[in-house]
């Protein structure tokens, strides 16, 4: 079916910030109904000043700081969750840990640094 025969059975498409607004409260709702975690992204991205020219580039994809909230808010999630095994980086076991022939030597000379275990590109995360 086209876009054009579905128009004929259903109403236009409206789309607003405020029928989407109304939208991510419902589900917000159901998931606590449903004892589910949820990420409230639209609250989220509406606390930006600018949001619209901030988190979007086009009016649909994440430009880079919308990126960083929807990350911002999966972690603030996953740092609350009860659940075992924690999905938070910081519960997570390091990949790779064992010590190889191709790790980097430290400035001692002697002691070896497994590139495994930075977290310097986990600055921002918390």
């Amino acid at each position: 079916m086209s876009f054009s025969e579905i128009s004929t059975v259903f109403s236009e498409l409206i789309r607003s910030n405020e029928l989407c607004g109304r939208y991510s409260e419902a589900c917000v709702e159901l998931c606590k109904d449903l004892d589910v975690k949820v990420i409230d992204l639209w609250t989220a991205i509406q606390k930006r000043e600018n949001w619209k020219s901030t988190c979007f580039i086009d009016g649909v994809h994440l430009s880079s700081e919308g990126s960083e909230i929807v990350v911002e808010e999966i972690l603030n999630v996953l740092k609350e969750a009860e659940w075992e095994p924690s999905l938070h980086w910081k519960s997570l076991p390091t990949e790779f840990s064992e010590n190889s022939t191709y790790d980097l030597v430290a400035a001692n000379g002697k002691d070896t640094i497994n590139a495994s275990e930075w977290t310097f590109h986990r600055k921002n995360w918390h």
